[in-house]
């Protein structure tokens, strides 16, 4: 039976960092990020307050679909470096007190990979899902073997074969979630973690980990797999962790995993939650979305609701088993900072995000602002839609000012994809030298997170005023607000259930940790785009 604890102690308030190798860092002048640059830059990861470093795809990759397209498990690209390197790199961060979590693409592999060319070859291969008939989103094979293939993605990235939940007299091509070619896989992603698990790193990420047993309704035969590897990890590796993207906490949780993100897709709203929060509309974005303005804009036209209703109903199916996680963005979804939201206005999201009873995961750039750059070619399988190019998000990270923003010493048009061209782009070396900065006030709320544990992911939390401010306390101690829209906002606070009365409030409310927010005669009043943390006597 899988253990019912979170996961390791060191998982349940780690500030997570999520790391786009070929975008953070270029040690060699290629143009194109790799391990060096990325140790080269852990003192930047040390001194903001982070413990755990997700990277994206490293392994070797034709990068269809930016190394979501795996050629070999268990050898680095060489885009990247060698394993010896990101050995190297996975000591050097464990020095600094960074642990590093890898990105397993668990349902896919490329077409390019050996074991799909020896699939594709022989008709006694169960590897991957053939069909000896033409089927809708099927592909044609490219080997000798007749028949059709199906792809988990693009076409290039067949799926591998992990079974089918149920049989279907009209598809006999169909195998059972224990035939050789399904347990054949199971085993591989137990080699595949272990290796890795045995050279450092500290856990994974899932890629689409929803996604292995196909016609699986309530994903029922997905999660007795990732149960039986959860239990695997538990006696073998009780240290690592395993993330999802799920998105669906509560599912992900109850199949094993340690952890789960909320996310702009997944659950029966489609990711709405997170999209409720941070989508202005002016990044990616799906045709089908429809919602409401988010929360976080400008113009305060809506409100958290959505988000607060989804985060309780998973945080209490999940409580004592596993872990939400709050992104600030990811390298498929727009940054914080993209359409008309500006980086001078993601204060107050960032308090927001390091005072929530989950655990935060800051995109690689966010912390300084770094904005979705619009209007880019496709890159590396970059575009999903016509209003959904992720190469916005995975643009090079600004350093310090200059031609490549410190990011590397090849020539501009050289680099893997263009800096951002505005003249007054947020860089780390500037903001480092501006205490005002938003680079600093995220440090500042991460060390405030670290040095009070009621603010951190396990102290209980209770929302005292819905709208513009929002109002919460935690662990009945800390009094959070924050003001997302351009305008000021007040609200009574002598008149909320659970808050102190009348005169108490005149020596009752310490500032922790402000910017343009005040307490005063039983008041909050919050100036446009402010936050504030308060402790209670």
């Amino acid at each position: 039976m899988t253990s019912t604890r979170p996961g390791p102690d060191w998982l349940a308030d780690a500030v997570l960092y999520q790391i786009y190798p070929q975008s953070f860092a270029d040690s060699d002048g290629d143009g194109i990020g790799d391990f060096a640059g990325i140790a080269e830059h852990l003192d930047h990861l040390a001194w903001l307050g982070v413990d755990t470093v997700w990277l994206n795809p490293c392994f070797a990759s034709p990068f269809r679909d930016a190394g979501y397209d795996v050629s070999d498990y268990l050898t680095p690209a060489p885009r990247y470096g060698s394993t010896e390197d990101l050995a190297a790199l996975v000591e050097a961060a464990r020095r600094k007190g960074i642990r590093v979590l890898l990105d397993l693409v668990a349902g896919h592999t490329s077409d390019r990979h050996p074991w799909f060319l020896a699939s594709a070859e022989d008709p006694s291969d169960h590897r991957y899902i053939w069909s000896d008939r033409p089927v809708d989103g099927f592909v044609a094979s490219p080997g000798s073997r007749p028949g059709w293939y199906r792809p988990n993605f693009f076409d290039c990235q067949p799926a591998l074969n992990f079974g089918y939940a149920r049989s279907s007299s009209e598809e006999p091509w169909r195998q059972a979630v224990d035939a050789d070619g399904p347990r054949a896989n199971r085993a591989a992603l137990r080699a595949i973690m272990a290796h890795w698990l045995g050279l450092g790193v500290s856990g994974f990420r899932v890629d689409m980990a929803y996604s292995l047993v196909k016609d699986d309704p309530g994903k029922v035969e997905t999660a007795k797999l990732w149960t039986e590897l959860r239990d695997w990890l538990d006696r073998a590796h009780p240290e690592a962790a395993l993330l999802a993207e799920w998105g669906d906490p509560a599912a992900a949780i109850a199949a094993g995993f340690h952890a789960d993100f909320f996310l702009h897709f997944g659950g029966e709203d489609h990711g709405l939650p997170l999209r409720s929060l941070w989508n202005n509309n002016g990044g990616t974005v799906e045709e089908f979305w429809r919602q409401e303005a988010c929360y976080f804009e400008a113009e305060g036209r809506s409100t958290p609701q959505p988000f607060l209703d989804a985060w309780r109903c998973a945080a209490e199916l999940t409580e004592g088993s596993g872990h939400i996680v709050l992104p600030t963005a990811n390298h498929d979804f727009s940054r914080l900072a993209a359409g008309p939201r500006t980086a001078e206005q993601l204060a107050p999201a960032f308090a927001f995000l390091l005072t929530w009873p989950t655990l935060p995961a800051v995109y690689y750039g966010d912390e300084i602002g770094m904005r979705y750059l619009p209007g880019l070619p496709d890159t590396e399988g970059s575009v999903l839609g016509p209003c959904f190019n992720r190469a916005g998000s995975r643009t090079p990270m600004q350093w310090a000012p200059g031609p490549t923003a410190g990011f590397s010493s090849a020539p501009p048009e050289r680099l893997y994809l263009p800096v951002d061209p505005d003249p007054h782009r947020p860089d780390v070396l500037s903001q480092r030298a501006d205490p005002t900065s938003l680079l600093h006030t995220v440090r500042r709320l991460i060390a405030l997170r670290r040095a009070h544990p009621g603010l951190g992911a396990a102290g209980g939390v209770e929302v005292r005023h819905v709208g513009y401010p929002l109002v919460y306390t935690r662990a009945g101690r800390y009094l959070v607000a924050v003001n997302p829209r351009r305008e000021s906002a007040s609200v009574r606070l002598t008149g909320l259930p659970g808050l102190p009365e009348g005169g108490r409030w005149a020596q009752g409310v310490r500032p922790l940790e402000v910017q343009g927010a005040r307490v005063a005669d039983g008041e909050l009043r919050a100036d446009g785009f402010s936050y504030g943390v308060f402790e209670l006597s």
